[in-house]
């Protein structure tokens, strides 16, 4: 089994590698590509140094899986020559989500769907990932008719540029901007471009993906994405409009039993999801879950999961896994 990582050096790069640590990923040889700056450069996993290879070097391997984790220009230009040597393409960026030929995946939900002819393989949006896990009983048993969510997200989904700027301004030092505004001790109701119909790509992101991960259109989602001043963690706060009527107890009991699911909810202990705990864990965390009393047949949620675990690198690194225990069984 060999594994090509593509984007080894970056947040996510890295937060694979520690998710591979973790689940003591089996494989033979680990091959780590980066850009051209970083061709060359060493990189230690697992207490062996690995020189980090250039992308055609990574291409010629013949890598069984390569996890891409390298922007979508990236994974546009690179995924298709790696899929050509016979390589299977995990991307993490959002080249491919949306492509019709592409499967976008959430191994708990739709990894079955996977098929020997996938050779990209679409890992989905962060904020979709936490969204979908909790909504996938719920549909299952309730029918979702219409979701409106609100997201409080971290400044590591932009990436490293947002961090160095957030610690410059708590520092009082000027540097590069990632954000038009100072985020902190700030909120930002821009995450991603503005697209013409008002919203942004993130909050179209969460619509879309949702939909064809769920595998079905007739749901209707919208979304408000916020970019708030915290170094890990996202939050969503979640109304569900269902078909049919439920009980708040139920949900929770569906919900408790749902793999990589936890649920926190306990007002009377001040039990709910935080970001602040869900750092460095790949489970997805749901709270506050009661009846919205404006409306029948709605449910509030406020759901909450590392970005760069369960949003990113875990599912990522899960969608190997599946394929290693199917496709590339011994």
């Amino acid at each position: 089994m060999k594994i090509a990582l593509v984007g080894a050096t970056g947040m996510v790069g890295q937060e694979m590698l520690k998710v591979l640590e973790e689940r003591n990923v089996d494989f033979d040889e680990l091959i780590l590509v980066a850009s051209e700056k970083s061709t060359g450069k060493k990189v230690e996993f697992k207490g062996k140094q690995y020189i980090i290879s250039s992308m055609q070097e990574a291409i010629d391997a013949k890598a069984d899986i390569a996890i891409f984790s390298a922007g979508g220009g990236t994974s546009l230009e690179y995924a298709p020559k790696f899929a050509e040597k016979g390589t299977v393409v995990i991307d993490n960026s959002s080249a491919w989500r949306m492509d019709p030929t592409k499967k976008l995946i959430v191994p708990e939900i739709n990894g079955h769907k996977l098929s020997d002819e996938d050779m990209i393989i679409a890992n989905p949006n962060c904020s979709t990932i936490q969204l979908v896990m909790v909504l996938k009983p719920l549909h299952d048993k309730y029918k979702i008719k219409r979701v409106v969510i609100s997201t409080y997200q971290s400044i590591t989904g932009t990436g490293v540029k947002a961090v160095r700027q957030m610690e410059n301004e708590r520092k009082g030092e000027k540097g590069e901007m990632a954000y038009p505004y100072t985020i902190d001790r700030n909120c930002i109701p821009h995450c991603d471009d503005f697209l013409e119909n008002g919203y942004t790509k993130e909050e179209m992101k969460l619509s879309n993906e949702s939909r064809k991960i769920l595998g079905d259109d007739s749901i209707n989602l919208t979304a408000t994405a916020v970019r708030v001043p915290l170094m890990g963690g996202h939050s969503e706060s979640v109304n569900i409009e269902f078909e049919n009527e439920f009980i708040s107890s139920d949900v929770r009991k569906l919900l408790a039993n749902t793999q990589g699911v936890q649920v926190q909810d306990n007002p009377e202990t001040n039990t709910y999801p935080m970001p602040l705990y869900s750092r460095s864990k790949d489970d997805v965390f749901v709270g506050r879950i009661r009846r919205d009393l404006s409306q029948v047949n709605t449910l509030n949620a406020w759901i909450v999961s590392d970005n760069l675990r369960k949003g990113a690198a875990t599912n990522a690194v899960q969608i190997a896994e599946y394929l290693m225990a199917t496709r590339f069984k011994s």
